[in-house]
């Protein structure tokens, strides 16, 4: 039966209700949904973005980064001061501040205009035939090469064109969606912890936690649906529309997807104003076998009457003296260090290699936007979460001590490496783009050009970005540099006809055409895509078994004493924010940025967003840098085995000097921390992190 008795300064409708635990549960796993699910739904945005506002890989990266900027700038101020006040509420603050964020990342979609799409196709009046994609060059133009660009003049379009700035917002918004994020986990976990019972917090708290892993799937499935609607749907006549959503240059509704993230955002900070500031104490909790921290909000505890006697101001000065030993003695804890170590080249890892895993399956197995989203929706994020579900059932059954959850951790980790290493083999050779990646005459070739004899009597841009497709299967920058002189048809169903550079490459007789759009992959890459998928998912199941166990690595008494267990977390939230969920998606960002092989310009002039990369120098350095990160980590993880075996020989031979008792009872609360602080630790992990496989 559920407690009912609530004080008279509770809101009417909690002091009717006989179970507040469980309002506030549903409230929490709620609003732990609504920010995974806006979490996710960043990521499957990120190339939208890159296109939309023509901004490059690395500066994704740093937008993608703020989300911890924003945590890390208000987090030490909630964790203080929001433990001693009306913590539902500033859970409900924190809500409404992230759905804020996410209703300002969507924005600068009703102010920048409509999107251009960059095409040389341009319709004549009233008729499906188009004017010449291939203008005539005059006697005096230059040589091949050297042909300027036949883009009209935009100098009136530059002074409204808002968009080079517009990704600023986007910043803002996710800055402000850290914020808001901050004090919903470590005051809600702390509020279940404080009033559940002891038998039951942990489930709790398990529940929240699953509960959390199914936002990201949500988050792709919706970044899936809106990749499929045209950014400006409603706008703007479909009909008129060249390109398809497997182009370089669509751009989906993501501002959709953001506004429906926000409203569920906002939603979930109804339920905490009305519930109240703390609840009625289970009465187990009120012995002395409770700790401060769960006790200190409880005015009936008794470690808590010294708070409501006359007590001496702080002395700060003999703080701060006492805080310089306290961290040098946790600094000079080197199964601590070691642990740190290895968990931020991990963490550089893992974000890293998420941030930039729907782009990959993009650019590289020639995937759609949506079709990239759905499948980390629907089978990457659900391993992750059966794996780390497996990893905790592996640890309750077999009751793994301190070594056992390390090896654990390590053996997966391992296994899980050794399996990434095969998709260095699942490679795809680039598809063949006449002057970039092939010549003319579908050879690849050390030196190529935009430019050939095929297109001499063309005036052509080398800037321009509208690929079409030959019949002989290679695909040209744009219909002017395909040497096609005229054209038929209106929308996506245009068709280039008499194309001189198609007749190069199959030179059979006869009128060759183009289609737009770049041509499909036709080689074994088709084939290669399911196995690819396969085995990210069983590494990623693999790798999510250790997760767990991994996790408990930092809690046990017998690795860091209890009085440094707050000071250890908290240094291990910030280190692994600062250096690696921060720095992470910018300079993989900018790595892949060197990959780029044709860039886009922006109206205005400028680099804008990456239109094609080398495939294989993606592949190379996306795996390369995921892989020898983890190859880093597991060098620190042996020496980290180490360390830790001599410290528990260490321990148990004092223990053993004392006598045996005193060795049971290390043994004993090293099985009980592990089985503890599996829920304890757990919401330490940001869930969106723990589900970016």
């Amino acid at each position: 039966m559920c407690p009912s008795g609530i004080g008279s300064s509770n809101p009417p409708f909690v002091t009717g209700c006989q179970c507040p635990q469980v309002m506030f549960l549903a409230a929490l796993s709620f609003a732990y949904f609504a920010k995974a699910l806006s979490g996710s739904y960043m990521k499957s945005t990120i190339t939208q973005l890159e296109r939309r506002f023509d901004i490059p890989s690395y500066l994704i990266g740093i937008i993608d980064g703020s989300f911890e900027i924003g945590n890390l700038l208000v987090i030490a101020f909630v964790s203080y001061f929001g433990a001693k006040l009306h913590r539902p509420k500033i859970i409900a603050i924190g809500c409404i501040l992230m759905s804020f964020g996410t209703f300002l990342i969507a924005m600068p979609h009703f102010i920048i205009g409509r999107y251009k799409i960059e095409t040389s196709i341009r319709s004549s009046v009233n008729s499906t035939n188009n004017l010449s994609p291939c203008p005539a060059s005059s006697p005096e133009s230059s040589r091949a090469g050297d042909r300027p660009s036949i883009l009209p003049s935009r100098a009136v379009g530059c002074e409204r064109e808002s968009s080079v700035s517009m990704w600023i917002y986007v910043l803002l918004g996710n800055i402000l969606r850290g914020i808001g994020e901050t004090p919903v986990q470590p005051l809600g976990i702390s509020y279940i912890d404080d009033y559940a019972q002891t038998e039951n917090a942990a489930l709790y708290i398990g529940c929240v936690q699953t509960i959390s892993v199914i936002g990201p799937v949500f988050g792709y499935l919706l970044g899936s649906l809106c990749a499929k609607i045209y950014v400006d749907v409603g706008y703007v006549d479909m009909e008129t529309i060249t390109i398809t959503p497997g182009d370089a240059r669509w751009v989906g509704a993501w501002w959709l997807g953001y506004l429906i993230a926000g409203a569920i955002t906002l939603m979930s900070a109804v339920p905490f104003w009305f519930l109240p500031k703390s609840l009625p104490m289970p009465v187990e909790k009120h012995d002395g076998n409770c700790t401060p921290e769960q006790t200190r909000f409880i005015k009936d505890s008794p470690t808590m009457e010294h708070k409501f006697r006359p007590e001496e101001p702080p002395n700060l000065h003999l703080m701060a003296n006492e805080f310089v030993p306290t961290l040098k003695s946790l600094l000079g804890n080197p199964v601590y260090i070691v642990y740190l170590c290895v968990t931020i080249i991990q963490f550089n890892s893992l974000i890293g290699m998420v941030t930039y895993k729907p782009k990959y399956i993009e650019q590289h197995y020639g995937q759609s936007v949506s079709k990239a989203n759905f499948l980390m929706g629907m089978i990457n994020i659900p391993a992750v979460a059966v794996g780390m579900f497996s990893g905790g059932v592996v640890m309750k059954k077999y009751k793994l001590g301190i070594m056992g959850a390390a090896k654990f951790a390590f053996g997966t980790s391992l296994v899980g490496y050794l399996l990434s290493l095969l998709f260095l083999a699942l490679g795809c050779e680039n598809s063949k783009v006449a002057g970039i990646t092939a010549s003319y005459t579908g050879y690849v070739i050390c030196e190529l050009s935009l430019f050939s004899d095929c297109n001499s009597g063309c005036l052509c841009s080398r800037r321009e970005w509208d690929p079409v497709c030959g019949e002989n299967g290679i695909t040209y920058v744009s219909p002017c540099l395909a040497g096609c002189t005229s054209s038929s048809g209106s929308g996506r169903n245009t068709v280039l006809d008499d194309c001189r550079c198609v007749a190069m490459a199959n030179p059979r007789p006869g009128n060759l055409t183009a289609t737009l759009g770049q041509c499909l992959r036709r080689d074994s890459c088709d084939k290669i895509f399911p196995y690819f998928m396969a085995l990210s998912v069983l590494s990623s199941f693999i790798i999510s078994l250790g997760g767990t166990p991994g996790f408990m690595l930092l809690s046990p008494h017998r690795c860091i004493k209890p009085e440094l267990k707050s000071l250890a977390l908290g240094i291990h939230t910030l280190a692994t924010r600062t250096l690696a969920g921060i720095p992470a998606p910018i300079y993989f960002g900018a790595i892949i940025d060197t990959t780029c092989l044709k860039w886009g310009y922006k109206t205005c002039g400028g680099r804008g967003a990456c239109r094609i990369y080398n495939t294989s120098a993606y592949r190379i350095v996306y795996l390369g840098l995921t892989l020898g990160l983890r190859t880093v980590s597991f060098f620190l993880c042996i020496l980290g085995f180490a360390l830790l075996k001599r410290h528990i020989k260490k321990e148990e031979k004092i223990a053993l000097t004392n006598g045996n008792a005193e060795l049971e009872s290390l043994r004993k609360e090293e099985s009980s921390s592990l089985h503890c602080e599996q829920f304890i630790l757990g919401p330490d992990c940001n869930p969106d992190r723990e589900t970016r496989l």
